[in-house]
């Protein structure tokens, strides 16, 4: 006998598997890191180095390569994390927010830029917490359906070793994209949001 359910029901599952995470296809998904651990991902990290298939993206960062402090922070009963990222950009401390959605794959995350009506998913591809961490971003801009790769290098110090960079430029060369073209991010040291810059060798960027 065949049971009946009842909309009640179906819009509670539905909720339920919202709550758990964005839904990804396995067969769409990158390779990531073995047995991710949220829980050790998050803290502080440095972008030393990124690459990626955009030229206007390329562009804007080579005008302004300097290492970004990431603040990664996640609340156990919360569906997503915040990282809180802080660089010098046009002579100032300038601090952003990216609110990246949890999915039903460890490792794999979302969020969306409606300034380009981009959706972007995020794939931590190599980690071992302590030391560095390499995320690959694919995001396609809708309707146009245009679609870019981002790799980007996290170190928990300023600095990364030739070992890890290494690897970087293989994981690089395996999304085909030619390691002569990342961009290693300048150490200006660490800055406070609105604190002017007096560094008369800071280069100017065009605003993201």
């Amino acid at each position: 006998m065949t049971r009946a359910v009842s909309p009640v029901s179906l819009l509670v599952f539905a909720l339920a598997w919202t709550l758990q995470g964005i839904h990804i296809s396995p067969e769409t998904l990158p390779l990531s890191q073995d047995d991710f651990d949220l829980g050790r991902f998050m803290g502080r990290w440095y972008e030393v180095a990124v690459v990626s298939t955009c030229p206007h993206y390329m562009q804007n960062k080579r005008r302004n390569p300097v290492i970004a402090a990431l603040e990664l922070t996640h609340v156990a009963s919360e569906p997503n994390f915040t990282m809180t990222a802080t660089s010098y950009r046009n002579g100032s401390c300038k601090q952003t927010f990216t609110v990246y959605s949890l999915t039903d794959h460890p490792g794999h995350f979302f969020h969306h830029v409606a300034r380009f009506g981009a959706d972007v998913y995020s794939h931590v591809v190599h980690t071992n917490y302590d030391e560095y961490a390499m995320m690959l971003l694919l995001s396609t801009e809708k309707p146009t359906g245009n679609k870019t790769t981002l790799i980007r290098l996290f170190s928990r110090t300023m600095d990364v070793s030739p070992v890890v960079l290494d690897n970087f430029k293989a994981t690089v060369k395996q999304h085909r994209m030619s390691d002569d073209n990342i961009i290693m991010n300048q150490n200006k040291g660490e800055c406070v949001p609105d604190q002017h810059v007096s560094d008369p060798n800071t280069q100017v960027s065009v605003p993201k």
